[in-house]
């Protein structure tokens, strides 16, 4: 039969398709010319991508006074930098103190590679009497051709390649290593891969015929008779190369690739395709062969012996299971995977895969010894469409080493901000105050990386981890999530607790989520530590380290909703965060696929912290009950007075509260208010709440001893608004329950207030008496401070 995908396979893979210039090429490196070896930490040639505007990300999210902040820039515009640190306007730099200005730059642009595959260094050599590439695939997208096992480069050196093609074809290509040939490349027809459906892929080559294998069925063949060579490309796993870099990147998952010096017979395809990738092949004519087991790091072993180690380029995703594996796993039977025979293994690629933008160091700036923690930005003027921008690069400063400590240490919810930086590559809006909503700042380039925790990526891959350098636009000072009501739960929302503290004489160190991360015992330094904006996204070090302080009675104050909710692990460099999300509404892992919630970097269970064995209601006493649409100030509530008679409403300032009366807002219908737009209750409001039996093995926890719960939040939820049980199902609240408001005396230790809300930092600046109470909060806790009004 006709072959009507060759001419589409032809055409998509010619040089003008990707837009490259021998200019445009990536030469970070020299090959060495048998082993094309290159250093762990040096890209190979590799497919560019432009990135015009102004983008920016320090390398890491804070810097202490004295050490040295290290911008990454690429700018296609002149611009003016300053480095300010934030001030007491929320909404302007009118309160800013302007630490460093340089003088004005020249564009200096620097493009991104993305898209993951496996680089080997060594490559096969000399001619080949006969050749076998086999491997399993499960397409996300069947759009576009990709390298699934090759060693081929277009047009100039073509050695051998197994290819998935447009429209779900497959293509089997064997050359003598030099330029292309269209009649040595033997296609399918479409439709024999499905998008989501492993499939197993072969390409035989006898000597004189190929024959090109989907699932134990022929699907195509053609003749080659000559010397079979595999050129000077270099050998790639999920991609091909495409004048002289890397490109043509799967959208999928692979599994068990591996390459033969001889022809398999029909019988030995089918027995492997029943085998599902669980038999490893054997014989002296296994040429390369990558198990794909390591299920961490970036090195891909060959187990054949011969010395064709990979390594991974813009991570991949581990920990997926292979063809035999059915990821529908119990929620709560406490499965193992590395009990699981029939796991198997495989390494999910996407061709928008990027985690570091590997841009060189721009510009410089020592911080200050005495530098004043808090949130910095750096801030690039520049001219764009004719008008004037304002880009704002955030960080971190932290106390420097050695100088008394304040009393009080604030978190700052870096990791959140990374979680909902889905456009990290946004052209910046006009307004320095503008919106950014789940899946990040409006106006993106076409075509460059745009996924997060919260959006997937391209070809629909679930993103089960973001990268530490990316720029993050979406943490910017002035980022709203609710315009018409001026609402934040970003970096501007940590901002009002900062802004409140100066305000009322306190002072204050600053530390970033990773900072915790990578030094839980920096907590036991503090007599109070203050949980603050939207706090969602915990690593295991993180929770240990708050329960070590709690333990050794420390007290914590939480201006925070949806605390401790999503746990994160990173890698050993500190560069990439992972979250496997799950069982919850923004869930990245379909429930269906439930045995993909391990994490790679330390192999635990991901998912919700409740449900992997971290709960955050252990710590801070509540957990999240829902969100409603912070689009509106009428969807937000204020609490209402209960115990009034409690210390924190009565010294030593008096509040004034009576039971019945509603605070920590500027009045009906008005913002600021301090319950929304993500709120936390008991558990057994969550357990009062609940409108069906608990699942199999679920277990709603009462509450532990010692909580008093001084006021209650309000909200309408038949407004707006979506609230869930324990087992984070949908309910429909039938009272206006909102986030709760405790005193909790930890038997185990410490003690905790929690305002349940990430509105709570917000409402600070509207109701003097919410302001008052949290002074004597403070004042109970050994901090007095000064006692201002307001």
């Amino acid at each position: 039969m006709s072959n009507p995908s060759r001419r589409d396979f032809l055409k998509t893979t010619s040089l003008g398709a990707v837009g490259l210039s021998a200019l445009d090429l990536v030469q970070e490196t020299s090959f060495a010319s048998e082993g094309n070896a290159v250093a762990a930490d040096v890209l190979p040639p590799h497919r560019p991508l432009a990135v015009p505007g102004v983008h920016a990300y320090p390398t890491r999210h804070s810097v202490a006074g004295g050490e040295t902040l290290e911008l990454h820039s690429s700018t296609s515009r002149p611009y003016r930098l300053s480095i300010c640190r934030l001030g007491s306007s929320l909404d302007d730099s009118s309160g800013d103190a302007v630490l460093e200005t340089f003088p004005e730059a020249q564009p200096l642009e620097h493009p991104i590679h993305p898209g993951s595959y496996v680089h080997c260094d060594k490559k096969l050599v000399g001619p080949l009497p006969a050749l076998t590439l086999e491997c399993w695939v499960r397409p996300w997208s069947i759009v576009a051709d990709a390298g699934l096992v090759t060693q081929y480069d277009f047009k100039a050196a073509c050695g051998f390649g197994l290819f998935l093609a447009p429209g779900g074809a497959v293509a089997f290509y064997v050359g003598d290593g030099g330029a292309h040939r269209a009649e040595w490349l033997v296609s399918s027809a479409g439709g024999v891969l499905k998008v989501g459906r492993w499939s197993h892929v072969v390409g035989v080559w006898d000597g004189k015929e190929k024959t090109l294998w989907v699932d134990g069925r022929r699907v195509g063949q053609g003749a080659f008779e000559g010397t079979a060579a595999g050129g000077s490309s270099p050998l790639r796993l999920a991609a091909h190369g495409d004048g002289g870099a890397a490109a043509r990147f799967l959208d999928g998952d692979l599994a068990q690739p591996a390459i033969h010096g001889r022809a398999l017979g029909e019988a030995e395809i089918a027995q492997r395709h029943r085998d599902q990738g669980l038999t490893p092949p054997h014989g002296q004519d296994v040429m390369a062969y990558w198990p794909l087991d390591e299920e961490r790091g970036a090195r891909v072993a060959d187990a054949s012996g011969r010395g064709h180690d990979g390594r991974i380029v813009n991570h991949a995703t581990w920990m997926i299971g292979g063809p035999s594996f059915d990821a529908d796993v119990p929620r709560f039977g406490g499965y193992d995977p590395k009990l699981d025979p029939r796991r198997g293994h495989g390494l999910r690629f996407a061709s928008d895969d990027l985690y570091d933008c590997r841009w060189p160091v721009t510009h410089r700036w020592v911080v200050p010894v005495d530098a004043k923690p808090g949130l910095y930005v750096a801030r690039f003027h520049f001219d764009w469409e004719g008008e004037p921008r304002v880009a704002h690069t955030t960080f971190v400063v932290r106390r420097a080493a050695g100088r008394p400590r304040p009393p009080i240490l604030v978190l700052a919810s870096t990791n959140t901000w990374r979680a909902y930086s889905g456009t990290p590559f946004a052209l910046t809006p006009r307004q320095s105050r503008f919106l950014a909503g789940t899946g990040g700042v409006g106006k993106v380039v076409p075509g460059v990386p745009a996924f997060d925790l919260y959006r997937t990526h391209q070809a629909d891959q679930g993103s089960y981890q973001v990268g530490l350098r990316m720029p993050w636009p979406a943490a910017g000072p002035y980022v709203l999530y609710g315009e018409q009501p001026g609402y934040s739960h970003l970096a501007r929302a940590d901002r009002f607790a900062h802004v409140w503290l100066e305000q009322n004489g306190y002072d204050y160190d600053l530390i970033s989520d990773l900072d915790l991360h990578h030094r839980p015992e920096v907590l036991k330094d503090y007599r109070v530590v203050v949980i603050n904006g939207h706090s969602e996204y915990w690593s295991a070090p993180m929770f240990h380290g708050l329960e070590n302080y709690l333990s050794g009675g420390g007290r914590v104050v939480v201006l925070s909703g949806n605390t401790l909710f999503w746990r994160v692990s990173f890698d050993p460099g500190e560069t990439v965060m992972e979250c496997r999300k799950v069982d919850a509404a923004g869930f990245q892992v379909p429930p269906g696929r439930r045995g993909e919630a391990w994490h790679s970097h330390d192999g635990l269970r991901g998912g919700m912290m409740r449900e992997c064995g971290y709960p955050g209601w252990r710590l801070v006493g509540l957990d999240t009950l829902g969100f409603i649409d912070p689009g509106k100030a009428e969807n937000f509530g204020p609490y209402v007075a209960e115990l009034t008679d409690h210390p924190f409403f009565q010294t030593p300032e008096k509040t004034d509260l009576k039971p019945g009366d509603r605070f920590g807002w500027a009045g009906p219908g008005k913002a600021p208010m301090a319950n929304g737009h993500e709120i936390d209750v008991r558990p057994s409001t969550l357990a009062s709440l609940q409108q069906e039996p608990s699942p199999a093995g679920g277990v709603v926890p009462a509450d532990p001893p010692g909580m008093v719960r001084l006021a209650n939040g309000s909200l309408s939820w038949a407004r707006s608004g979506v609230a869930f049980d324990f087992f984070f199902r949908r309910i429909q609240p039938k009272t206006d329950q909102g986030g709760e408001l405790i005193d909790w005396r930890r038997p185990d230790g410490g003690r905790v207030f929690n305002a349940g809300s990430i509105g709570a930092g917000w409402a600070l600046h509207a109701d003097p008496r919410w302001s008052a109470m949290l002074r004597n909060v403070l004042h109970h806790f050994g901090v007095p401070g000064s006692q201002k009004s307001g």
